[in-house]
This record gives C-alpha cells, sequence and structure tokens, in this order.
C-alpha cells in the first residue's frame, strides 16, 4: 500500500529519531550507508520532509540531517501524507472514478463497504502511531543501527 519511497522515509526519521542526540546531526552518506538506499534518492526524500518540518536539514561541511520534531508529535499519517499523499486513506481501493469514495454524485464500486471500514483502521493507525511508540516497541530490539 506503501510506495518504496515511502518505506524509506519512515525508515530515514526512525533511524535519525534513534539518533537523536544533543541536536546532533547525521550526514546523508552516512545515513545512506547504514540503510542501504541510493544517496541521491535518499537525499531527495530527506529535503521533502525538511521542507516540511519533519527534519532539520543543515548545509556545509559539518551539516546533516536531524529529528525536526519531538518523536511523540510525528506521526505515520505525517511522513505518508508528504510522500504519498493520503489518496490511500480516501479513495477507492480499485481506482474506480465514479465511487464514491471520489465523488458525492458517485455510488458505491464492488469493493466500497468491506474497504470502507479498513480504510478507517488504517487512517486511525497511521494517525495514532508516532515515532516514539515505534520507539518503544524498538527498545529490547539490537537490529536496527544506532550511531
Amino acid at each position: 500500500m506503501l510506495s518504496n519511497t515511502c518505506k524509506y522515509a519512515i525508515r530515514a526519521v526512525i533511524y535519525l529519531a534513534v539518533n537523536d542526540e544533543d541536536g546532533k546531526k547525521i550526514g546523508i552518506k552516512q545515513i545512506s550507508k547504514d540503510l542501504d538506499i541510493p544517496t541521491p534518492f535518499l537525499g531527495k526524500i530527506l529535503q521533502s520532509l525538511a521542507k516540511q518540518k519533519l527534519l532539520k536539514s543543515t548545509k556545509g561541511p559539518h551539516g546533516g540531517f536531524s529529528i525536526g520534531r519531538a518523536a511523540e508529535e510525528i506521526t505515520l499519517y505525517d511522513i505518508v501524507s508528504i510522500i504519498d499523499g493520503s489518496d490511500v486513506f480516501t479513495n477507492c481501493l480499485i481506482g474506480m472514478h465514479s465511487c464514491k469514495s471520489n465523488s458525492e454524485e458517485g455510488y458505491a464500486c464492488p469493493v466500497h463497504d468491506q474497504y470502507s471500514s479498513i480504510r478507517k483502521q488504517m487512517f486511525d493507525f497511521f494517525s495514532n502511531e508516532t515515532i516514539a511508540k515505534i520507539l518503544t516497541n524498538m527498545e529490547e530490539k539490537s537490529d536496527y543501527i544506532k550511531l
């Protein structure tokens, strides 16, 4: 349901939150290496998030990226809406333009009623799942990179 770009964005925000220590900036090359994401692609993703103030970006020899808000204030919905948009939470599952998900004058597509409750559950999950909650769930796991 999420694009690879969006998955990379979520991983990068988690990575920066895990490594958030006194405003420490982490260079794009280090993030790229640790997360195994191509640097130019990751750079575009991180700039998009920085433009929306989810991350902080500093240029120069001691520059890099850091988390832009408290982890408790960043939801998965924030990231998804910046990178992929919010269509997954509102549009017709099978892409019918005439579905009432897309138009008030529309009619229910063949999966509209079944998908409506799933769509709401997804929206609720993404809106309520914060980076802080994810970090709490990761505390016992050592498989995530910490600089």
